[in-house]
């Protein structure tokens, strides 16, 4: 039986837990498809294939940016800000 190292999930869960555990093979994911699109524009002669292919690494490449966004805070969105720090919305009457 072979011993259970670090890089097991089962021996640690923190990794499963931590969002930007996830985020960053997915993005490796996306960047890998994003790699393969493009290198098939290349391979295939139909206009329409290839604008579907070219469009496509584009949408993934927005993606990819934003796992980067929420991985740095680096969109209001993304970040956690105590709710009294936050304008109540006007409402009109």
């Amino acid at each position: 039986m072979k011993p259970k190292s670090e890089n097991d999930p089962c021996m640690n869960p923190k990794s499963e837990n931590d969002p930007i555990h996830h985020t960053q093979k997915i993005k490796a994911q996306m960047s890998q498809l994003i790699g393969h699109l493009r290198e098939d524009v290349g391979k295939i002669t139909e206009p329409k294939a290839q604008a579907l292919f070219e469009t496509s690494a584009e949408v993934l490449t927005g993606l990819v940016k934003a796992f980067d966004d929420y991985e740095r805070k680096s969109e209001a969105a993304w970040r956690t800000e105590p709710a009294t720090s936050r304008p109540k919305e006007r409402t009109t009457a």
